[in-house]
């Protein structure tokens, strides 16, 4: 067996040359860029701002910080490929000065934002697309070799909602998995993490039934992320709104964990690691 890995799951990921052990579940704290993220407290569109929320996130235990300049929000208005890099450079930059310990990966689904990305400093690369939205994508993800996050959605954001019809929602994901991985194995890259895209192209009781059978995805071997933070598969559920959301976010991520998520996506990172420690003091 392989030294990185764990009953044949792959527990190690090489972001910039650094070993990130998941044997241990890690946190990535979220960092919206952008003016209209679907939780307003997320928005930190100032150099300023993101340096602030970053040092908070790296004080309170993130291991990832993960930077969008593009709303992926339902019905979230496009942007172009350079308003996206416009927004997100001096943030890259930035962050790679001021906390040159931090792992950044950038959600984003173009080529072009990818290279000037980890140009500036990222290190991982959070796809919502599976390289649909770019033919560049994988290529380019393997020229760079730099992590990939391969998570499902079908359509765009502008129109995914309409979208959300499955016969067998996990079946599909499952097949989705399947082919994109086995192309970007094709192509040399090494370290892909999946995420089933909670709430991408979904209704909440396919998000549910995804979370239900995650730890099926075991059979891959690979790193899988949940990204349920304050959506609205829980705050449509509890009759709230994402910022009474929380509570329901930690409960949530606590069951992800028990299905074998290896990275938590939060909005609230001391939460989140509040989780994972309890959850392996019980382990």
């Amino acid at each position: 067996m392989a030294k990185d890995t764990f009953f044949g799951k792959k527990v190690t990921l090489n972001a910039g040359g650094r070993l990130i052990d998941l044997s241990s579940p890690k946190v990535m704290g979220i960092i919206n860029i952008t003016p209209d993220s679907f939780f307003a407290d997320s928005r930190k569109p100032s150099v300023d701002e993101a340096l602030q929320q970053a040092q908070k996130m790296l004080t309170d235990g993130a291991t990832f910080l993960d930077i969008g300049a593009y709303s992926s929000r339902p019905g979230a208005v496009d942007i172009s490929a350079q308003e996206e890099t416009d927004r997100l450079l001096p943030i890259v930059e930035a962050i790679a000065l001021a906390f040159p310990e931090a792992i950044m990966s950038i959600d984003t689904f173009r080529a072009g934002v990818v290279e000037a990305a980890v140009k500036g400093g990222a290190h991982i690369i959070n796809d919502i697309s599976g390289g649909m939205l770019d033919a560049d994508m994988f290529t380019t993800v393997a020229r760079l070799q730099v992590p990939y996050i391969l998570m499902h959605m079908k359509g765009t954001p502008q129109t995914m909602n309409q979208l959300a019809e499955y016969d067998d929602v996990f079946s599909e994901v499952f097949d989705y998995f399947v082919s994109k991985y086995s192309e970007l194995k094709r192509l040399g890259v090494h370290d892909v993490i999946l995420d089933p895209g909670f709430g991408f192209a979904k209704k909440a009781e396919h998000s549910y039934e995804l979370m239900s059978r995650m730890n099926e995805f075991d059979v891959f071997g690979l790193p899988v992320l949940t990204g349920i933070s304050r959506k609205r598969m829980i705050y449509g559920l509890l009759e709230n709104t994402a910022g009474e959301a929380l509570n329901g976010t930690t409960v949530l991520n606590t069951i992800a964990l028990t299905k074998g998520a290896a990275i938590l996506r939060v909005h609230d990172v001391k939460e989140a690691v509040e989780a994972v420690k309890i959850w392996e003091a019980c382990q």
